[in-house]
């Protein structure tokens, strides 16, 4: 059946064809050139090998290499944890849409769009579109829905890299592998495939993914892990050594033997009682399995290195301020992952969504933002202090750094209010009372508070010299005898002399006072 081209064409030019819109034309099956199964490559893999592999792969012939790039993200808990920390953090990235401008149309073609790459089967294909990381590209292909209007992909499949191929002649077009041409592939059809392809490096595709800067480190890391493991069998045992008389039988000395061997798992033999077992300590080895482990962490910081860019927060442990630069890296390079998904995803999908449905031209754009790591309790710290300064804040604004929803209204919703505080209510007083209160005037001091006010500080300032002298004598001291003694001798030197003088003039002062109270009282 002829396949019906449609008026409509893509960015290059070439006509849309409608009939295959909606169907499956790169899933795999058990016999063709798209198989779904395939042989590993990853055991016993060795300098030559590798080195056979890469070039088979920057020559076109990438099948190999891609099976590789899948069997180390299985085989190695490094390399598969860092990488799916990438893909899990650009897959939980939430997709931002801008109208194309603010006319009723446009804004309605972007909550078109919005809902269709916010939704739960494009989010998971962006996890499978992630897979590019490794391999240097991740294709997804559009079931597109045509059963109503407007046209809309009804389901997104993820397609085995392996099932394409570069094209020989630039090695810039991905083709996918058919009957039709099964060497070179044939091109992908407009409107019906999302390849994204980050950008990891300059230059041709063919070359990229990370499993190809990480493939050395994984060789190698392996050969570490293998050796470890034979020099634990041989050394993290102590050696059996089994001895035998000189009349020992043939079968006696198989027995001693399969003994021995069994010792190293079952831990129990029988054996004849003309022959023994005797062990013997391993050798020293002190420092050999720390070079192993030293080995093994090396490789380790190497593929930390190509996958995020930094090795503070996997492998390394240092102060707080490096572990935010190298944050920032990490951060810089998702960001640069997520722009180039977001090309991907509007070239891909969003232009032929709205050509299919609307013509070309008024597209809306689609981000991935990548928001800056926020240290929340500095805010929340800041804020208490400002806001009462006369700082004013929007609350929506807070909501969205906290992630906290708007509450919802309703007599039924119960809320969490700040505490009640007691505003402490003054209660109506009698006014007459108060006014004679206030008429009333405080009672003049006597002289004998005067007098005291008056000497009092005098006084307080020779008591504290003698406070003085007699704290030194007690820090002094070691004993109770000696602050004793010392008292007993300070005494005669303590300047009394002052205190006398005061003293004196104190009791004319009163006599003063008196004299001046008994003038008064006659005359009254």
């Amino acid at each position: 059946m002829a396949v019906r081209q449609s008026k409509i064409v893509d960015e290059n030019g070439d006509p849309i064809q409608v009939e295959i819109l909606d169907r499956e034309i790169s899933a795999g099956g058990v016999t063709g050139v798209r198989q779904p199964w395939h042989a590993g490559v990853a055991a016993g893999l060795g300098p030559e090998r590798l080195a056979s592999i890469l070039q088979a792969a920057a020559e076109g012939d990438n099948h190999a290499y891609l099976t590789l790039a899948e069997e180390m993200e299985e085989r190695d808990a490094h390399f598969g944890s860092v990488l799916g920390t990438v893909k899990l953090a650009l897959s939980g990235l939430e997709p931002h849409v801008e109208a194309f401008s603010d006319d009723a149309n446009d804004v309605k073609i972007a909550d078109e769009t919005r809902a269709i790459v916010t939704g739960p089967r494009f989010s998971s294909t962006v996890f499978d579109l992630a897979d590019g990381l490794n391999k240097g590209y991740g294709v997804a292909e559009i079931m597109w829905d045509r059963s109503k209007v407007p046209w809309v992909p009804r389901d997104f499949k993820f397609r085995d890299p392996r099932f394409f191929r570069w094209d020989r002649e630039t090695g810039e077009e991905l083709r996918l592998l058919d009957e039709a041409d099964p060497v070179n592939g044939i091109p992908l059809p407009p409107y019906k495939f999302i390849v994204f392809r980050p950008k990891l490096r300059s230059g041709l595709g063919v070359r990229s993914g990370l499993a190809r800067l990480v493939a050395v480190a994984y060789m190698c890391k392996a050969w570490t892990w293998k050796d470890w493991m034979a020099f634990a069998d041989v050394f993290g045992l102590p050696m059996r050594v089994g001895t035998y008389g000189p009349g020992a039988k043939e079968e006696d000395i198989d027995q001693l033997m399969r003994a021995v061997a069994n010792l190293g798992s079952d831990a129990a033999a029988v054996i004849h009682e003309s022959t023994k077992i005797i062990f013997e300590a391993a050798a020293n080895t002190a420092g050999a399995a720390d070079f192993f482990e030293t080995l093994a962490t090396f490789w380790d910081k190497q593929i930390s290195k190509a996958v995020l860019g930094q090795t503070m927060t996997t492998d390394d442990g240092a102060s707080l301020s490096q572990a935010e630069v190298h944050e920032g890296v990490h951060t810089l390079r998702l960001r640069a992952f997520a722009k180039a998904l977001a090309i991907e995803v509007q070239s891909s999908l969003v232009v032929p969504f709205v050509d299919l449905n609307y013509g070309h031209g008024r597209y809306p754009k689609v981000t991935y933002p990548v928001p800056d790591p926020e240290d929340l309790k500095l805010l929340l710290e800041a804020l208490e202090k400002l806001v009462p300064m006369g700082l004013e804040v929007e609350q929506s604004v807070i909501r969205d750094k906290f992630r906290i929803p708007d509450p919802d209204k309703g007599k039924d919703v119960k809320l969490l209010r700040p505490p009640m505080q007691s505003v402490p209510v003054e209660t109506p007083a009698d006014p007459k009372p108060r006014a004679q209160a206030e008429n009333q005037q405080q009672p003049a001091p006597s002289r004998e508070d005067q007098l005291v006010a008056l000497l009092a500080p005098r006084a307080d300032r020779v008591i504290a010299g003698w406070i003085d002298q007699v704290q030194a004598l007690v820090d002094g001291a070691v004993s109770l005898e000696d602050v004793r003694d010392g008292l007993l001798g300070l005494f005669p030197d303590l300047d009394g002399q002052q205190l006398g003088q005061l003293m004196s003039q104190a009791l004319t002062a009163a006599g003063v006072a008196g004299m001046s109270d008994a003038l008064d009282d006659s005359d009254a």
